[in-house]
């Protein structure tokens, strides 16, 4: 596994934990309140949709689909979808935006599981099923199009599909361990190493991808290669911390 491969892998399974683990609060207030079989089977259902999505969309893209096409489109979704995620983070640690709170989430849809109607369909709490199955598929979507999106830019899904597979296990074996929300998880930590990572990720494959409409003649390289990547993951590195350092001190002198 190249440089790519693993730094593919290292993405795939921070982005999947940090989505894991906010389903896994729901299905945890959910267990708790109303009971865990309902919530277990909405939560099962959507893993396996989830599974198949990425059985089924990974492969027919990459079959039809050219490579550098792939490579650009991806590139700009996920450079897109990265400085989002570096955004908030970075606003998070300047103090502009609250932290996420485990703890408090998990308080919330206790309280709303425990105020909410005791409906039955086909042997089952329907608010559970409905509310563990809404909240993994959704959270889930993100880690589908991260997997897909990985598989497509790069020569295969085998990295992707490892890196997030390993994050649900490690998630399910703490969360079963513990049966409480994992907030002590440095949550915006690994959000901004994420928003990092898919913004380094974005930026190589949309430069990349410009071989679909540049000349053969005058392709478009990154000098190295995939050596490049570690560059432009410090470039990155260094762009956020100057904005975090900027805010600081923009918010320090407004307080003062």
């Amino acid at each position: 596994m190249g440089i790519s491969g693993l730094g593919t892998a290292v993405a795939a399974f921070l982005a999947s934990a940090v989505e894991f683990v906010e389903a896994l609060t729901i299905v945890l207030a959910l267990g708790v309140t109303r009971g865990w079989r309902s919530s277990l089977w909405g939560a099962a259902v959507a893993l396996v949709l989830l599974a198949a999505a990425v059985a089924a969309i990974g492969p027919s893209i990459t079959q039809h689909v050219p490579r550098q096409w792939l490579q650009l489109v991806v590139g700009v979704l996920l450079l897109t979808f990265g400085l989002q995620w570096l955004r908030k983070a970075i606003l998070r640690s300047a103090g502009y935006i609250a932290l996420h709170d485990e703890d408090a989430t998990f308080a919330e849809e206790a309280e709303a599981a425990r105020s909410a109607d005791g409906e039955r369909r086909l042997g089952l709490d329907w608010y559970a099923f409905t509310i563990a199955f809404k909240g993994v598929f959704l959270e889930g979507l993100e880690v589908v199009f991260i997997v897909v999106g990985f598989s497509a830019g790069s020569a295969g899904r085998g990295p992707a599909v490892v890196g997030a597979a390993a994050a649900l296990a490690l998630v399910l074996v703490v969360g079963i361990a513990v049966h409480r929300p994992l907030s002590r998880v440095p949550e915006n930590l690994i959000k901004h190493g994420v928003g990092l990572l898919l913004s380094t990720f974005g930026l190589f494959w949309l430069v990349e991808g410009l071989n679909a409409v540049a000349s053969p003649r005058n392709p478009v390289e990154w000098p190295g290669g995939d050596i490049a990547l570690p560059f432009i993951l410090l470039a990155w590195l260094a762009c956020s911390q100057l904005s975090m350092l900027a805010l600081r001190r923009a918010r320090s002198e407004v307080a003062a």
